[in-house]
């Protein structure tokens, strides 16, 4: 273990990602503009280095949300860690602003992304991997004031131990197989797509599969449409067809930072009718340029009877087996399920994510954490855990709130205010605690 075992700080942001990282930078900027002084902050990061979602920067991919909101427009219009900073920086504004478009490319938003981390880059430490959070050994909750964090480096030794007064989780999304399907090298999850598809040999890819409904699904056939000219390519979809995502003006409220007040303190009723309505604004769809390229497609190959483009709908998979080179899907198709097995050089499964659950990293501190009676996290409006009245030490959750806090609560679309509440709430709790230390014990209370 190194020297730096008895490290303590304001927060530490486990995960490096998007909303971490915003969160960072709101940080940052209470301390430049004098708001607060010394809130101390560590970001701990599995990874080597600053990535988001890799693999599925495609070449022709654009972002779904406007330009507008990045890390920090939305709390702070004037912030100098904006994309129109970035691009300001990058020598880029002309030309952008001449493109007239919204949506910049996946590519360039990633640039961005790293931009920004670099600016904050002192509070980061990638290859650490938190193992477990807890309260100090032999301390009874109400007496501490702060959580002990293990963190192990890229070779799983303990290479740290932190302590914080407040811990933010921010550890992303888990990626979700067709039940029964193991990944290997022929069989890959789309958050491993690029880095497995440029292992192998294009000419070996003579008959691949994209299994799964969204924009992901949708926008790996493409490229493999394009990447491989002398390969079939099979989309496997389990509803009739690709479903067009809802980004009209009135839907696009749904993402809207006052939206989130709406469901928090509404009632069932009321958030049910949210996800009834509005679910397909971001879940299992793709947008209109996306599906018109592609039917435009599969059916000039009709016209010209050189069909490479293949859709399966109302398909499901059963079950994958490996035989040498081949992966052989079996396929339960059609409004009548009927049986059929299909062989394939590679099967992508772009068949989405499973919420962040950090149970297992709180360990026994997740019986301190108080649930609803669905089992779910019962969560503050400043996305802080609930917790039993005598603890002090405060957990916030960026993701894995969407029963509290409605679709908005993982992605990128409110992460500027979501992150400015959160280190708000942080500095408030901080000067509120500090306040509380100050008061002399006999202060309201008979002396005795």
């Amino acid at each position: 273990m190194s020297d730096r075992e008895n490290e303590t700080y304001d927060v530490v942001g486990i995960g490096f990602g998007p909303s971490n990282l915003s969160l960072a930078i709101a940080l940052e900027e209470y301390r430049a503009n004098g708001r607060e002084n010394g809130v101390s902050s560590l970001f701990l990061e599995r990874q080597s280095s600053f990535g988001w979602h890799r693999n599925m920067l495609l070449p022709s991919a654009t972002m779904q949300i406007s330009f507008l909101k990045d890390l920090v427009t939305f709390r702070n219009p004037t912030s100098h860690f904006s994309f129109i900073a970035y691009l300001h920086a990058a020598g880029r504004l002309s030309q952008f602003v001449n493109n007239k478009d919204f949506f910049p490319t996946r590519q360039e938003f990633h640039q961005y992304l790293e931009w920004a981390q670099a600016q904050v880059a002192d509070r980061i430490a990638y290859g650490s991997r938190v193992t477990s959070i807890r309260l100090p050994q032999g301390v009874a909750p109400e007496l501490s004031d702060r959580l002990r964090l293990e963190v192990t480096d890229a070779a799983g030794r303990v290479d740290r131990v932190v302590e914080a007064r407040n811990v933010v989780i921010s550890t992303g999304l888990v990626p979700s197989m067709p039940e029964g399907v193991e990944r290997d090298e022929r069989v890959w999850h789309s958050s491993e797509f690029l880095e497995k598809f440029r292992r192998m040999n294009p000419a070996e890819l003579r008959r691949v599969a994209v299994v799964g409904a969204g924009q992901s699904a949708a926008e790996i056939t493409r490229f493999l449409h394009d990447e491989l000219p002398h390969a079939q390519v099979w989309a496997i979809i389990p509803s009739y067809g690709y479903t067009v995502a809802d980004d009209t003006p009135f839907a696009n409220q749904i993402f809207d930072p006052g939206a989130v007040d709406d469901y928090y303190f509404g009632t069932e009723q009321t958030r049910e009718a949210f996800w009834r309505y509005h679910r397909n604004t971001n879940y299992s769809v793709v947008d209109d340029e996306v599906i018109r390229d592609l039917y435009r497609r599969a059916y000039d190959e009709e016209v010209r009877d050189a069909r490479r483009l293949q859709f399966l709908n109302l398909t499901r998979v059963t079950d994958v087996k490996r035989a040498g080179a081949e992966t052989r899907v079996s396929l339960e198709a059609g409004p009548n399920g009927e049986v059929r097995e299909l062989e394939f050089d590679a099967l992508v499964c772009a068949t989405g994510y499973r919420t962040m659950e950090p149970t297992d990293l709180l360990g026994d501190l997740d019986r301190h954490c108080l649930r609803d009676e669905a089992g779910r996290y019962r969560v503050e409006r400043d996305y802080r855990i609930v917790t039993a009245p005598r603890m002090r030490c405060g957990i916030y959750l960026q993701g894995g709130t969407e029963h509290t806090h409605g679709l908005t609560s993982s992605l990128l679309s409110n992460i500027a205010v979501r992150s400015g509440e959160i280190a708000d709430s942080i500095v408030a709790r901080r000067a509120e605690h500090g306040a509380a230390r100050a008061v002399p014990a006999n202060v309201g209370g008979d002396i005795r």
